[in-house]
């Protein structure tokens, strides 16, 4: 136990000390934060200087009222041949055309939008809700029917959902918050394993290549160091990601208090934006759709009191462990068996592969929580911790997940046993290039 732990000392003091740890951990939430400020003010100033002038060709008549201008757009109708009309947009890039043929009402697909260069899809779509709204209107009104009458009888229904306790207790609940709580789970699992897990062999390859490995093999047994290894990487994955919350929350929060930047009202400037320049009826749809997301936001806030917070952390922090010590360990093996990264590629996909199986699973389990699928990928270890997490905050019978964990226990002990058998013998191979024929072999000497 001394051994394992002076091995976990050793590998998590040389790493935090690299100038590359210290600079990128203090550096990333620095680089998030400007990330996103560059991203709101690019958002932001891209709807100012970039007026456009569109002239309007109406041969139906049905129209001259319909366009009208705002902020950015101004509309021009014109009595002129088309064939004239484009030849006069060479070289106009701020200028579109747009036809509308007498035959409209019964060919809607006739309009025609010209442009030296592509339009962006959001005028298009304006242009053309324009044009479908009239129709619509003018096709209800010769029915009969006001606008007035189809604003009415579209209701917007939204349910109310609720979970019952074991005492048969009603409390409300989010499939939403569940949803968005056990996919960010189960991402996270996945992106900490595959990029921890490869730090580790990463690691066996740069000692055994060095030589160093021959050093340290002396005085340390060589599952004592395999397992110091993979527990002090273990040590500095969870520092640099304690680091990063912490320092992203201070970043953001001092931004705020400097500079009066929110990014919540950076993000409603900009929706801002897009109403000011949308047609009034159009700005209508575009502050409801607005209205309907906040509320949603709201809701959800509200809907995640009710998540199993408590449950939801410690499962995160165990099935991080456990599936980080069941694959690190197969990285530990190959990392051994192989001199150089080229060689370890035919090794790391077989490795690779259930993980990556995993999220997609776990997409499937979000969709039916409770289904057989679900239910069996989060009992085998090699997709469990993913899964697992994905279906946690739906609720998961104490009994399930008591289970998994126990699955998932074996199965690293399993794959330690058999990673430590691989170590200790491709640790000190050099000059021979290794199959899956040669490793089986390792597993079964003795001594």
């Amino acid at each position: 136990m001394r051994n394992i732990f002076l091995v976990l000392k050793r590998e998590y003091l040389v790493r935090v000390r690299k100038k590359s740890f210290i600079v990128m951990t203090f550096l990333t939430p620095l680089l998030i934060a400007a990330f996103y400020g560059i991203i709101v003010w690019v958002a932001v100033g891209s709807f100012k200087n970039d007026r456009k002038t569109i002239q309007v060709i109406d041969q139906s008549g049905l129209f001259k009222t319909k366009f009208k201008n705002d902020e950015n757009t101004t509309f021009e109708f014109k009595d002129e041949p088309v064939a004239t009309a484009q030849k006069k947009l060479k070289g106009k890039e701020n200028q579109l055309l747009v036809f509308i043929p007498s035959n409209i009402m019964t060919n809607p697909q006739g309009l025609q939008i010209y442009a030296e260069k592509n339009i962006g899809p959001m005028l298009q779509s304006r242009i053309e809700r324009i044009v479908q709204r009239e129709l619509r209107n003018i096709k209800l009104s010769n029915a009969g029917i006001t606008q007035q009458v189809i604003e009415d009888a579209n209701q917007d229904v939204d349910a109310q959902t609720y979970s019952l306790d074991d005492q048969g207790r009603s409390q409300s609940s989010s499939t939403m918050a569940a949803y968005v709580a056990g996919y960010a789970a189960a991402f996270l699992l996945y992106i900490f394993i595959l990029i921890y897990g490869a730090g580790v062999m990463q690691g066996v390859m740069e000692e055994k290549s060095n030589r160093i490995i021959e050093v340290i093999i002396s005085s340390v047994k060589p599952f004592h160091l395999m397992l110091g290894k993979i527990l002090g990487v273990a040590a500095v994955g969870l520092t640099q990601f304690v680091l990063w919350a912490i320092l992203t929350f201070g970043v953001t929060t001092a931004t705020q208090t400097l500079f009066g930047f929110n990014r919540f009202t950076a993000t409603q400037e900009v929706l801002n934006k897009q109403t000011q320049n949308a047609d009034p009826e159009v700005k209508k749809e575009i502050e409801k759709s607005q209205n309907s997301t906040l509320q949603t936001i709201n809701a959800f806030g509200k809907s995640a009191q009710s998540l199993p917070i408590t449950q939801i952390l410690i499962c995160f922090v165990f099935y991080f462990l456990g599936g980080y010590l069941l694959y690190s360990s197969l990285y530990a093996a190959i990392g051994a068996s192989v001199e150089n990264q080229q060689e370890a590629g035919q090794f790391t996909f077989p490795v690779m592969l259930p993980i990556i199986s995993a999220i997609f699973f776990a997409q499937l389990a979000i969709q039916q929580p409770d289904g057989s699928l679900a239910f069996w990928t989060s009992m085998i270890p090699f997709t469990s911790p993913v899964v697992m997490m994905a279906r946690i905050p739906f609720g998961v019978p104490i009994w399930e997940i008591a289970l998994s964990m126990v699955l998932l226990v074996l199965g690293f002990m399993g794959t330690t046993w058999l990673a430590a058998r691989i170590y200790r013998i491709g640790i000190l191979m050099y000059g021979k290039k290794v199959n899956y024929k040669e490793l089986s072999k390792w597993i079964f000497y003795k001594g």
